[in-house]
């Protein structure tokens, strides 16, 4: 299905910069990701945010003051397509619905936005880097004791 066919009326027509919104555990942290498609070379403002008990807690922001209790905790990167929202020592208080804003400076198609609902005992470890640091380890330790097996065998005949 091609996702620029015009939406309902309500909405305007043109297509989604957030194509996915994605949560992790990574440790003890939290990490969201929003990719996003790049239409536009102009800079990117985001801003990641949590409603729980029906009230919006900002994150962190660029686009608007994040609150005290996450500041110190929170960091954001940014990469090709991707706004990374990292949350340092995540507990089951931290739980609730993750929303992600993007929007490009001088855009008139508005904010984009996309939300995630975050518990702690559904979350997915996050795959990737330190999961591939592992198992090369272990790959390694593999393939160093093949000899040792092969000179074990030898010896006892």
């Amino acid at each position: 299905s091609n996702p620029c066919l015009p939406l309902p009326v309500l909405q305007a027509a043109h297509c989604q910069m957030i194509k996915d919104l994605s949560a992790c555990l990574l440790g003890q942290s939290l990490r969201v990701d929003c990719r996003y498609e790049n239409k536009t070379s102009n800079p990117l403002t985001y801003e990641f945010s949590i409603t729980k008990d029906n009230r919006k807690h900002v994150i962190h922001s660029t686009i608007s003051v994040s609150e005290n209790i996450y500041r110190s905790r929170a960091n954001v990167t940014m990469h090709k397509n991707l706004v990374c929202l990292h949350l340092q020592s995540f507990t089951t208080s931290d739980e609730g619905v993750y929303m992600c804003e993007l929007k490009a400076t001088n855009d008139y198609t508005g904010n984009q936005i996309k939300n995630i609902t975050v518990i702690k005992d559904k979350l997915e470890k996050c795959a990737g880097f330190s999961l591939l640091i592992q198992n090369t380890s272990w790959l390694l330790l593999l393939l160093l004791s093949l000899p040792l097996l092969q000179a074990v065998d030898f010896v006892s005949l």
